[in-house]
């Protein structure tokens, strides 16, 4: 049975039964706890929590996943994948484990013919929760489960939660006993590995506080109703059905998995070594077109880091494999082709995706050459001073500063002889986590760290939004907040947070901050500081007291400040403009994936791999200027999320869209997209639009920067200001500065060119005298000199090598010290002859350094260091004389 006839069979048994077929998310989580989607609930937590009422009593789906935790593991078991596809049949609050257990087990147990997967009921066991009396009843009574194969087991292994605080549960786990071959008997608590789990039923009931992933965290109460979430992960089993022996040899996946095999030259099924490889690039391939196909881009942090993290896994074990030409290309292809079925939106994407995922490629290959020479480095230094382990700060520099894997670096010190601080290596990364970690905890404190609060007054009913339509509107102040606890009043100089039953203020999203204003309320006056959402349906003003007193249940005033409101118009239509006008003029794949706007400024964010020309800039200033010169009218329709989707209305990666949706167009067809925000109602009002940046901020990610209205003819106005000034400075016109600048330029590079011949030739005859003034040690001749004037690093070095090369009849040992910016500097080199009599550049740096109170150190033929203390160069270069006359002695 393929996976798509596994997916839809559940789909239309659950479709049957009542539940509502509810789309995969992205896997860009809604949800300030969580960094990517990890389970197939997470979409419908709000409901559980009670934040948002559910619009519908029942909902099955298939979720894309990504869990990354045990990214170590994958490819080395038959069931760990950073990428799997979540089945579910959920209840927010209709029915309960006596409805979900019978569902279960008849769609399992059902023969393919009729719809099921066709399951022996011999073959399954159950497991339950250790107090969950009602469930074994259910299984033991009214299913026929024999008594026998109903197991109990502990927190860690039957009780559900995301890991994260929210909802949690007891469980319920169906089991596939596969038979002796798989090891021995005694059902799911003596053996996972035979006893398969293939379906999961957790009975949601309760909130969990923070703590331990798996067990030991606190319970903080109950849910507002008792909810079930129930599914299968369907990778795996389609393993069990399609009889392969792990998840990475299904339908699907094992199609990458044979093509990376292809272009890598490597068998599968000949090691073990090589298996694992296969498996993770196929995985890791997957991982990374999902995670690209929803707007996620390689960076350094958050959902950026975990993409950048398992494509360069991906090509890394390519190059272990064998292959050293580019192969994302061909793989990302294949993936879509797999996938595009399921998921029509990655065929759509190909030619971004595949942009995107290559150019990293290329990225990690140059930083696999640097990584290279870092390495190679820190292990010479580990060697001259005649040790044998790498240090752990190296290591983590190689792997947080470069990207360079730790397991690249174990292999690389074991074929240099030498082993690495793994201890010291986890400790750095284990404090990188912790600081991840209390950086997530702020970002929760926005989220449902006071949940309960909102909850209630959530439960009052939404916050009605007037601010399309109006600027002020009279309001009914619902709740006064103050550090997460209800207040019945706020006083002058109070500093605390209302909800208001109506308002016109926008809230921030979307990319638009939120509106400033006031509330004005008899005897009080309050000012706006930020506007913001909770559960995407209660605006939580936050306001100063600047006078008098308000109360819960009074009326108020709440207005927008206008001036605000029109710069926020005209920024926020401008980004819509600025992305129809990139998209004119680059393509349809120059996809907006970020944005930020308020008055007078607005970023835009977008998929694209190379910096603009500066005539492609003017382009797109200029279709975006001319769009504000047509006079475009500004239309805005709610409709149904598919008709949107079917009209080409576009939308933003990571955003997530309720069924009805509003739809902002300009111009028609020519700028058609989802959006909340507030427009003006012709282009004509946004005002010129004055492109003022455009930058790389990630693979595969580009920025643009424009000003619009008074804010753009502030900025031209202070560049004409600028071109006047230069114009003056260099006495031409302002049409002729570029031309004066060029010349200039000219001039200085032709002077630059004179001066340094003038050095070269100063050198070479400054090398001339040194080797005149040489003086012989043991056999050797050796320059060792301070050099009276001051000198950079490139200039010591390039004379040490012109004073060696003059010496290639004779054994030879160079020797300079200098001041570079007040520091000293130190280089030395050995010719072939002296590093065979036992000299080497290397020891005699660090001798010097030493003396310098510093350090240094190189290959043997040429190395540089420095020091701290100016006046001991002199000393130094004594020092450097003994130890070589102590070295040549016989």
């Amino acid at each position: 049975m393929h996976s798509a006839d596994i997916s839809s069979r559940a789909l239309r048994f659950f479709e049957n039964r009542g539940h509502t077929v509810v789309p995969s998310a992205p896997l860009i989580a809604d949800d300030p706890t969580l960094l990517l989607i990890n389970a197939g609930m997470a979409p419908f937590k709000p409901y559980f929590l009670g934040d948002v009422p559910p619009p519908y009593p029942r909902a099955t789906s298939l979720q894309k996943c990504v869990r990354t935790v045990d990214i170590e593991e994958v490819g080395k078991t038959s069931r760990h994948g950073s990428f799997f596809q979540m089945f579910g049949n959920f209840s927010f609050g209709d029915y309960f484990k006596e409805k979900a257990i019978p569902f279960a087990w008849e769609f399992m147990t059902t023969s393919a013919v009729d719809g099921g997967l066709g399951l022996p009921e011999d073959k399954l066991w159950v497991t339950v929760y250790l107090d969950d009396d009602e469930a074994e009843r259910i299984w033991r009574d009214e299913i026929g489960v024999p008594a026998e194969r109903i197991q109990r087991l502990g927190m860690s292994e039957n009780f559900w939660s995301m890991g994260v605080p929210g909802p949690c549960g007891p469980c319920s786990e169906i089991c596939f006993d596969r038979g002796p071959a798989f090891g021995r008997d005694g059902g799911p608590v003596a053996n996972d590995e035979r006893y398969l789990e293939i379906w999961n039923l957790v009975f949601m009931q309760s909130i969990r506080g923070e703590g331990p992933v798996k067990e030991g965290y606190p319970i903080l109460g109950d849910l507002p109703s008792k909810n079930i979430d129930t599914g299968f992960g369907l990778e795996r089993m389609a393993a069990l059905l399609q009889d392969v022996p792990t998840i990475f040899d299904i339908d699907t996946t094992r199609q990458i998995l044979d093509l990376a095999a292809t272009l890598s030259g490597a068998k599968y099924g000949a090691s073990v070594k090589n298996d694992v490889s296969l498996r993770v690039v196929a995985d890791h391939i997957l991982t990374s077109v999902m995670l690209i196909g929803d707007g996620v881009t390689p960076s350094n942090d958050g959902r950026g880091y975990v993409l950048r993290r398992i494509l360069r896994r991906a090509v890394r074990m390519m190059r272990l494999l064998g292959s050293n030409d580019p192969v994302v290309h061909e793989l990302v292809a294949k993936t879509i082709q797999v996938m595009g079925t399921a998921y029509p939106e990655l065929v759509s994407e190909h030619e971004r995706i595949d942009r995107i995922a290559v150019a990293e490629e290329a990225a990690f290959v140059q930083t696999l050459k640097a990584g290279t020479t870092i390495f190679d480095l820190a292990a010479s230094e580990v060697r001259a001073s005649d040790e044998l382990i790498l240090p752990g700060d190296k290591a983590f520099q190689l792997h947080d500063t470069y990207g360079f894997p730790i397991d690249l670096t174990l292999e690389m010190a074991s074929e240099a002889g030498l082993s690495v601080d793994e201890t010291g290596f986890r400790e750095l990364m284990e404090e990188q986590r912790a600081r991840a970690k209390a950086d997530a905890v702020r970002r929760k404190t926005g989220g449902h760290g006071d949940s309960g609060v909102y909850r209630d007054l959530l439960a009052l009913g939404p916050t009605e939004f007037t601010g399309y339509t109006a600027l002020e509107s009279e309001a009914v102040i619902r709740g006064l907040i103050r550090d997460g606890e209800r207040v019945p009043a706020a006083t002058e100089g109070d500093l605390v947070e209302i909800v208001l039953d109506r308002s016109p203020l926008y809230a921030e999203s979307g990319g638009q901050v939120s509106d400033a204003g006031f509330i004005i309320a008899s005897g009080a006056d309050l000012e706006v500081l930020d506007v913001q959402k909770v559960a995407r349906k209660l605006w939580i003003h936050q306001v100063r007291v600047r006078s008098g007193e308000v109360t819960e249940a009074q009326n108020v005033l709440a207005k927008v400040d206008p001036e605000w409101r029109i710069g926020a118009r005209q920024a926020h239509s401008g980004t819509h403009i600025v992305h129809a006008a990139l998209r004119q003029v680059l393509g349809p794949t120059a996809l907006q994936s970020g944005s930020y706007n308020k008055p007078g400024f607005l970023r835009l964010d977008f998929s694209w791999t190379g910096a603009l020309s500066q005539e492609t800039r003017s382009q797109i200033e200029e279709v975006s200027n001319l769009a504000v010169r047509r006079d475009l009218p500004v239309a805005v329709e709610y409709m149904p999320l598919r008709k949107a989707r079917e009209m080409g209305a576009l939308a933003l990666f990571g955003e997530t869209y309720d069924e009805a949706v509003r739809v902002v167009e300009i111009g028609g067809q020519w700028s058609r997209e989802l959006c909340g925000g507030t427009h003006v109602s012709h282009s004509s009002q946004v005002g010129p639009l004055s492109l003022i940046s455009e930058s790389s901020v990630g693979s595969g990610l580009r920025r643009i920067e424009a000003h619009v209205g008074m804010d753009a003819l502030q900025f031209l106005s202070a560049e004409r200001a600028l071109a006047v000034s230069v114009s003056d400075l260099l006495r031409v016109p302002t049409n002729e500065i570029a031309d004066r600048v060029s010349t200039l330029l000219s001039q200085l590079r032709d002077a630059e060119k004179e001066i340094e011949r003038f050095r070269a030739v100063h050198r070479r005859q400054q090398a001339l005298q040194f080797v005149n003034d040489c003086e012989a040690i043991g056999g050797v001749s050796v320059v060792a000199e301070d050099l009276q004037d001051p000198a950079t690093g490139d200039d010591l070095r390039s004379l040490a090598l012109e004073i060696r090369d003059h010496m290639k009849d004779r054994p030879a040992a160079v020797v300079l010290t200098a001041l570079a910016d007040g520091k000293p500097i130190v280089v030395a080199a050995v010719n072939e002859q002296g590093r065979q009599l036992g000299l080497k550049a290397g020891d005699l740096v660090r001798t010097a350094a030493t003396v310098l109170k510093g350090g240094g150190g190189g290959k043997a033929d040429i190395a540089q260091g420095g020091g701290t203390d100016p006046l001991a160069t002199a000393p130094a270069i004594q020092e450097v004389r003994r130890v070589i006359g102590s070295a040549l002695a016989p």
